[in-house]
């Protein structure tokens, strides 16, 4: 800890399987004097917190930050402005402060609030934003499944309440990333059945945490809609951009059990 100004680090820790965050961010965790952890206040464990079981970060550096999930925009931009309040008195102390996201710091993020709100009061503020794995890219990973291939277009876009918009995006776009479903999810399967592409989509919810789902067989797929919280769909116009030996990959991924992996850091 230094006499002057100290650093903020904003750091993604990917989308839920502990060994998921980049080694940069991790050597900025160790040197953060402070880890601020965000929690939403109807869960009883911070998500981001449990992204990174077993990499030995001592506990005595965590502080949990208590949200709401509002959809008021100024309410979420005032609740950040407090917040960067606390965060700079302890910038002003000297203390290295770093701060989690799951996923990427800036894809669907509240981060945006907090570091635009840190800058504006203190502008010369030392600071770096780290990069993180997005659930999406996970997904795709786990089951083999091109993102984009060639010249495709690919959206990424927060599930709308209106399915046809959603059917509009779908019919416009090579690729749709559907995050944000929430309690639509039963509306967005009805959806991708009637229009014949449920067949090209793969499905995830709470992806390397306890609880998770995933599935590459959407067609008999009949969830609860209370999985729709932390769920992302991949969704492809036409089947045609899928290879075989992705498809038979998937089948088999998705049998494997999900497992912890840690990073080793001498």
């Amino acid at each position: 800890m230094s006499g002057g100004l100290g650093r903020f680090f904003g750091i993604g820790v990917g989308p839920g399987p502990a060994g998921m965050i980049p080694l940069a961010a991790f050597s900025a965790l160790q040197q953060a004097d402070l880890i601020l952890v965000p929690r939403a206040k109807h869960v009883d464990r911070s998500i981001a917190k449990q992204c990174l079981n077993g990499l030995g970060l001592p506990e005595s550096k965590f502080k949990e930050i208590i949200y709401n999930m509002d959809p008021d925009r100024a309410e979420v931009e005032e609740h950040y402005r407090r917040l960067a309040e606390d965060i700079v008195r302890d910038l002003k102390d000297g203390r290295t402060v770093a701060y989690l996201t799951i996923g990427d710091s800036l894809t669907y993020s509240t981060y945006g609030y907090l570091v635009g709100a840190l800058l504006r009061a203190l502008p010369d503020l030392e600071h770096k934003t780290f990069p993180g794995i997005t659930s999406y890219c996970a997904l795709a990973a786990a089951f083999d499944w091109p993102l984009g291939q060639g010249k495709e277009t690919t959206l990424i876009l927060p599930c709308p309440d209106d399915m046809a918009v959603l059917r509009r995006q779908i019919e416009t776009h090579d690729v749709v990333v559907l995050m944000k479903i929430g309690k639509r999810l039963n509306d967005v399967l009805g959806l991708l059945k009637h229009i014949g592409v449920i067949g090209n989509c793969v499905f995830a919810s709470r992806l390397g945490l306890p609880g998770e789902v995933r599935s590459n067989n959407l067609v008999e797929f009949e969830p609860d809609d209370s999985i729709g919280y932390l769920s992302t769909i991949l969704i492809r116009r036409d089947g045609k951009g899928l290879r075989r030996g992705a498809a038979i990959l998937s089948d088999r991924v998705a049998e494997l059990p999900v497992e912890e992996v840690s990073i080793g850091v001498p």
